[in-house]
């Protein structure tokens, strides 16, 4: 793989200028923009490569839809992170967290966004996810006067059996976007552990966060995500009265290895200033040894991503929710109460 072709770069950003420059003619039309790796060749196994794209400062664009262009035989998952700074200045670099030990993939390593700068996901795909169209009126803002400077591609290429014979890759995702404002900004929280799983056992892997901005959230989908253990995969809104009793709301709740798109949410509730966000992976094992939280197949991930909008104000400051997991972390240690268990754990 050659990490220092600006010509494909070169020719991307043309394209999205060209793109750009089309939606300015019309601000109500809806258009498509092909975000797609420039034609890589992954030659070493459980590699992510990053490639990223700035957004025009002039004005912004609302992102209404996301329609991957991947198949799950090429790539194990793809996430589009929204940074104010990517985390390199090449067109392709090495971005796993793994990527300092991958010195054979050719590329420089670094994070998806530059470290201690501004980072969110914005959307994620894994097992052949169908295409996601946000509600009407609903948007992702980038860039002009938002967070959103540029937005950054990352495809994790778990096997290499099929670039053998020297074949390259375009996955990636084309975005529908308007140059029209929504009276709705999008927003993705992101919950997630650290942690290990014992061998021969059942484990939670559990998160929960409190809500400390003065927003109100409207929650719209979700999507759930582990490797290989995880059997259920839920999320929850909790709501404590004046006595201190926590009242459990489910947001959605799924087999995780089952096609990993934003479903919609269980319960149309609000969230507030107050609240927690939860969730819980139940992870299953039947192997030898301990199973970490890490990047590789033979690792684990429990995610929870809820989707929302908010309305009249910016989305939250807080981007993700994420605990040590076990054995450091459950919900009982934040003393939560009238914990679920069923619920959580069984679909």
């Amino acid at each position: 793989m050659n990490a220092s072709a600006e010509a494909p770069r070169r020719a991307l950003v043309a394209v999205l200028a060209l793109a750009l420059a089309a939606a300015a003619a019309d601000a109500y039309e809806v258009n498509k923009f092909p975000f797609l790796m420039p034609n890589v060749h992954p030659n070493v196994p459980e590699l992510y490569v990053c490639t990223p794209v700035k957004v025009e400062a002039s004005k912004p664009y609302y992102i209404v839809g996301f329609e991957p262009n991947a198949t799950m035989a090429t790539a194990h998952h793809m996430l589009l992170y929204g940074c104010s700074e990517p985390g390199s200045n090449k067109p392709l670099w090495n971005c796993g967290e793994m990527a300092a030990a991958d010195e054979d993939s050719g590329l420089d390593a670094s994070s998806p966004c530059k470290q201690g700068t501004g980072s969110e996901i914005v959307y994620a795909w894994a097992r052949d996810a169908p295409m996601l169209q946000l509600p009407e009126g609903v948007g992702f803002k980038v860039g002009g006067d938002s967070d959103i400077k540029y937005l950054v591609l990352q495809v994790h290429y778990a096997h290499i059996d099929r670039f053998k014979d020297g074949s390259t890759d375009d996955s990636g995702i084309f975005l529908h976007y308007t140059l029209r404002p929504q009276p709705r900004l999008a927003g993705v929280v992101l919950l997630g552990t650290g942690g290990r799983i014992p061998p021969h056992s059942v484990e939670h892997m559990e998160t929960a966060c409190d809500i400390k901005e003065h927003k109100v959230i409207h929650p719209f989908a979700y999507r759930t995500h582990t490797h290989q253990l995880g059997r259920v995969v839920s999320g929850f809104r909790v709501r404590t009265d004046a006595g201190g009793e926590d009242h459990w709301t489910l947001l959605g709740r799924r087999d995780p290895l089952t096609p990993q798109m934003f479903y919609p949410v269980l319960s149309n509730v609000t969230i507030r200033y107050g609240d927690k966000l939860a969730a819980r992976c139940t992870m299953a094992s039947d192997r030898d040894e301990y199973t970490m939280i890490g990047a590789t197949g033979k690792d684990e991930m429990c995610n929870f991503y809820l989707m929302y909008w908010v309305e009249g104000t910016q989305p939250l400051d807080v981007k993700y929710c994420f605990t040590g997991g076990p054995p450091s972390y459950h919900w009982e240690s934040s003393h939560l109460n009238h914990i679920p268990d069923e619920e959580a754990s069984t679909l």
